[in-house]
């Protein structure tokens, strides 16, 4: 017999930063997928959640950058329930934050928690999970964004009626590529592409959620455009090569001409460097033809 009662989706956008959190309303429950970064947006997360009427029965992290995990100390401020994530959600978390504590207390102060909460239950790929009524099926997709990422199914009488992705797409802003794991990415998008219906929603980290098919075929292009602007610089040691402002530059007026603005622009900006030193590495492993 059909499910009467179909989750409902909030999104929740962050002030400090423009990152999204999501509270699924179950018949009997609440679960917060990612929670955003700093502790005043987390409180009002919280407040959101509240004010749903049903118990915060879970939390959902899907990949490893801190403006996605930064909040939920404030968010389950009293409260205890799982946290979930897969093992190489956890893992890179657990590993990467001392690093993301150097970079983010300068800029966030007192905003970045003092005392952040790690996933503390972990699920594998293909696991199926109910929580406050809701169901949910894991997608573990390994590196791609962020050092570790993976997609979220929510299902109901056994199909997929949305998708929650974290960063393996953006709503029309500029992103991050820093990490290093592009092609990672694009194959993430590829597999992704293959498991969701073109018009399924897809709920993402930054930006307006909406149909699977345009966003990731948007992503994609931005991240080849990205590539290619980065790998048409000449790496150092070469003829006309170009510092790492100036090659910033360069690339930030190519991905410009593919996505006018500057929402999230410093993140792409800040990616140039890393992936300069990465494609130019690539470059020096080619075998010669």
């Amino acid at each position: 017999m059909p499910d009467a009662f179909a989750p409902i989706v909030h999104r929740f956008e962050g002030s400090l930063f423009p990152v999204n959190a999501y509270l699924v309303e179950g018949r009997n429950g609440v679960v917060c997928i990612d929670a955003t970064l700093g502790v005043t947006d987390g409180h009002a997360l919280r407040a959101r959640a509240d004010a749903l009427g049903k118990p915060l029965v879970g939390v959902i992290v899907t990949h490893a950058h801190p403006d996605h995990y930064g909040a939920i100390s404030a968010l389950l401020d009293g409260l205890d329930v799982p946290v979930l994530a897969t093992r190489g959600v956890a893992d890179a978390i657990v590993r990467d934050d001392p690093i993301k504590e150097t970079i983010l207390r300068p800029m966030f102060g007192a905003e970045w928690p003092q005392r952040r909460t790690f996933p503390n239950r972990t699920v594998a790929d293909g696991d199926v999970i109910q929580l406050g009524g809701a169901t949910f099926r894991v997608v573990d997709l390994g590196p791609g964004e962020s050092p570790h990422d993976s997609l979220w199914l929510l299902e109901t009488d056994g199909r997929t009626i949305a998708a929650f992705a974290g960063d393996l797409a953006y709503g029309h802003m500029h992103g991050y590529l820093a990490d290093g794991f592009y092609d990672g990415w694009l194959r993430n998008i590829v597999r992704a592409r293959a498991l969701l219906g073109s018009d399924t929603t897809l709920y993402i980290g930054h930006g307006e959620p909406g149909p699977a098919g345009a966003l990731l075929d948007w992503q994609e292009r931005y991240v080849n455009t990205f590539i290619d602007a980065v790998r048409s610089i000449p790496s150092v040691g070469e003829s006309g090569t170009a510092s790492d402002s100036a090659a910033t530059e360069r690339v930030t007026q190519a991905m410009q001409r593919y996505l006018p603005g500057e929402d999230l622009l410093f993140l792409m900006q800040l990616s140039v460097p890393p992936m300069r030193q990465l494609l130019a590495g690539e470059s020096r492993e080619r075998p010669q033809q």
